[in-house]
């Protein structure tokens, strides 16, 4: 893994697949990409979830991975007919696709004899031209990795695996740090308060969170800085506010 730079480094997350917005398949990799990232120093900023329409992932691919330092895709990339993401990638490059003979190797081996590769197995060797390509440890059929769009199955279990194995090539920032503060109080006591500190905190970002428990109300409050001093500072401010308002009440 590259040493971690204190500039941020930005991440967007195409999730491709007519069965995640028509409900058949819940989706699980956002949650796990945001997590993995974030605890690797990589801000992930936008999630776009996209038909099985070459145009729509075109349009995704190209906006994100202009505006962020990586792109991620899941979803697409199976045996089937309908999994068009290798394609749409290529032509979101404008580079041609083919069989890669390093996939094809990769799924001869795994599949014991080139009989068995059939038409739909082989599909899942079609590359973009000068992609490299990501290890797939649960399936063998690789995802790849073309600039800095990286290309992935979108079965759970292998999205995740893949992402094991790009991990140590991703360039990372500085870990966001956080402290969570519990206020016996309601959030509308805390508001004002909350805002005066943000606008004189402008390195952290400071999130409240309303909760009720057999109709009490109160406010988790959660500090996030990349700066330890900075964090601290606006942390304490919290705390200071906290014990006004409750002195208030």
């Amino acid at each position: 893994m590259a040493d971690a730079s204190q500039e941020p480094v930005t991440a967007g997350f195409v999730v491709i697949g007519d069965e995640i917005l028509s409900g058949r398949t819940k989706d699980k990799n956002i949650g796990f990409l945001a997590e993995y990232l974030t605890a690797l120093g990589v801000d992930l900023v936008e999630v776009r979830i996209v038909p099985d329409v070459r145009e729509r992932i075109v349009e995704a691919v190209n906006a994100l991975r202009a505006q962020y330092t990586y792109v991620f895709t899941s979803g697409g990339i199976g045996p089937t007919h309908d999994d068009i993401t290798a394609d749409s990638i290529a032509a979101a490059f404008g580079v041609s696709i083919d069989v890669d003979p390093r996939a094809r190797a990769i799924l001869e081996e795994h599949y014991g004899s080139p009989e068995l590769l059939t038409p739909a197995r082989l599909r899942m060797a079609r590359i973009p031209a000068g992609a490299d390509l990501i290890e797939n440890a649960v399936s063998k059929a690789p995802g790849f990795r073309l600039e800095n769009v990286h290309v992935m199955a979108g079965v759970p279990s292998i999205m995740q695996a893949m992402v094991d194995a790009i991990a140590p090539t991703l360039k990372t920032g500085a870990k966001m740090l956080s402290r969570t503060l519990d206020a016996d109080l309601p959030e509308s006591r805390l508001a004002e308060q909350l805002g005066r500190i943000q606008d004189a905190n402008p390195q952290t970002l400071i999130g409240s969170y309303p909760r009720s428990t057999d109709g009490r109300f109160t406010t988790q409050i959660v500090v996030r800085s990349r700066s330890e001093h900075d964090l601290n500072t606006a942390a304490d401010a919290v705390v200071t506010a906290i014990r006004d308002a409750q002195a208030r009440t």
